[in-house]
């Protein structure tokens, strides 16, 4: 990789990092772009060659820890309810981790999507139901899953099931953990919601 592209990308992770870390302790709506750069170390017309708003970096912050969860429950050796355990398991331990306020904006932005943002939360939303839906699929095609998989139904119904969860988690305060809610969950229903189709 060039040393601009190198450059470009950890300007972009610094971005990302004060981000992410201004905005779990003040919360989007308190955190300015200003605030950002000066924190990043960089000038503020920098934020805008990676971002056109404050709010694409929320789902921008997400996004590559997401990814590298579902490369990692694909990659898992194990069960198909293993695969769809560790991705819901650590989707959950990676909201938690990033804090109650960055899940707030996360589930704010997703109802209340701002005007010309359509490539923001909703984006997010999308990317959650395309990974589930590739776990599905992973499944169906390795012959874990027969081929009558309602693949589509499963997918929503987990997300709306992920999404809920971080919604009480968030409403709580994170007064419990997200991730050891998720893991009793998979660990007491997962199997039954699958049963029909595991070969």
């Amino acid at each position: 990789m060039a040393s601009r592209q190198e450059s470009a990308l950890l300007t972009k992770k610094k971005l990302l990092e004060a981000g992410s870390k201004i905005i779990a302790e003040k919360g989007l709506s308190h955190t300015t772009i200003d605030e950002i750069t000066a924190l990043a170390g960089v000038g503020k017309g920098t934020f805008y060659t990676y971002f056109q708003k404050k709010e694409d970096i929320v789902f921008a912050m997400g996004y590559d820890s997401f990814t590298e969860i579902l490369e990692e429950a694909i990659a898992l050796k194990g069960t198909f309810i293993e695969k769809i355990t560790y991705y819901m398991v650590h989707f959950s331990a990676c909201i938690e981790e990033s804090g109650v306020k960055l899940s707030q904006e996360w589930i704010r932005t997703v109802v209340d999507l701002p005007a010309g943002s359509e490539n923001n939360q909703r984006g997010k939303l999308c990317f959650d139901l395309d990974s589930i839906g590739k776990l599905i699929a992973l499944g169906i095609e390795k012959k874990l899953l027969a081929e009558d998989t309602p693949a589509e139904v499963l997918a929503h119904t987990l997300i709306d099931l992920l999404y809920g969860q971080m919604f009480c988690w968030s409403m709580s305060d994170g007064s419990y953990s997200l991730k050891a809610r998720t893991e009793e969950f998979c660990g007491t229903y997962l199997t039954s919601i699958f049963k029909a189709y595991i070969l």
